[in-house]
């Protein structure tokens, strides 16, 4: 098992610490999962931080043995204001830490695309915590900015009503700005979606797609690099692996496709809990 570089209560003692203005502060919680804190606000993004999928699938042929120690639990995090779940598979929409969040976080809004409504619903989540969008729509609270566009996992997914069921996120704060895939390929279309630069962080996935895995895929390593220098971002961090053993790639795939990047662009790979605060 790997153990976050920090876990419970010093990590929480970071989290609800101020941040000065001009500042963005990330944290990487495992999987696909970020915190943001600006001077405004407590921002989160597709976190997982149950146990969930691992005892749903315990004993099938798809056995969800979790890599990665969680840090925190959902019930932890009491000062949230904006909870965004990309799409609504549990690793990224997890029913157990959503709920926890929500109760310890009473002003918290759970943003998800609108085509999952029903689904967040279904998880017994409350309508008036829930705020369905869809791609190009822009929520703005707690000094956030955050703007959707369609994410492809592994196609460009709609609902009967023409709505995105995978959602990737630009988050701008403090006059930074921010690229969250979500789960998605580097479809044909992305950088135009994503929209005139600069931008800061690209947040990707390096796991790939394979079809015996039975799960859709990701991006690899190779191709989150390609974007990267599509895009020419100041930083580039892989997310989605040392999660699930059936579902990731070693790190240092990553690490060798980024020695492609040129040096205006820093791969950055952070520890599960560790904190990482840029600047303008």
């Amino acid at each position: 098992m790997i153990e976050p570089l920090c876990w419970g209560e010093p990590l929480i003692e970071q989290i609800e610490s101020p941040v000065p203005p001009g500042r963005l502060v990330l944290w990487w919680l495992g999987q696909s999962g970020f915190l943001f804190k600006s001077s405004g606000g407590l921002l989160a993004v597709d976190l997982y931080l149950s146990e969930y999928l691992t005892r749903k699938y315990a004993g099938t042929d798809r056995e969800h043995v979790r890599m990665t120690r969680s840090p925190l639990r959902g019930r932890d995090l009491r000062q949230v204001d904006l909870l965004l779940a990309s799409h609504k598979h549990s690793d990224h929409l997890d029913p157990e830490t959503a709920a926890e969040l929500l109760e310890a976080s009473p002003s918290a809004q759970l943003i998800i695309p609108a085509a999952i409504r029903d689904h967040a619903l279904g998880l017994g989540i409350s309508a008036d915590r829930i705020r369905g969008i869809d791609a190009d729509d822009v929520v703005e609270a707690a000094g956030f900015r955050v703007r959707a566009i369609p994410a492809a996992h592994e196609g460009l997914e709609r609902d009967r009503d023409g709505r995105f069921l995978h959602l990737g996120f630009v988050i701008e704060s403090e006059g930074m700005r921010v690229y969250h895939s979500g789960d998605s390929l580097a479809y044909d279309g992305l950088v135009e979606n994503l929209g005139p630069g600069p931008f800061d962080v690209l947040l990707l996935p390096i796991n790939g797609r394979d079809s015996a895995r039975g799960v859709p895929g990701n991006m690899s390593a190779a191709e989150a690099v390609n974007l990267a220098m599509a895009v020419r971002p100041r930083y580039l961090v892989p997310h989605h692996y040392d999660m699930f053993t059936f579902n990731t790639v070693p790190i240092d795939e990553f690490r060798g496709a980024a020695r492609r990047l040129p040096s205006r662009i820093e791969a950055r790979i952070l520890k599960c809990g560790e904190r990482w605060e840029i600047t303008r």
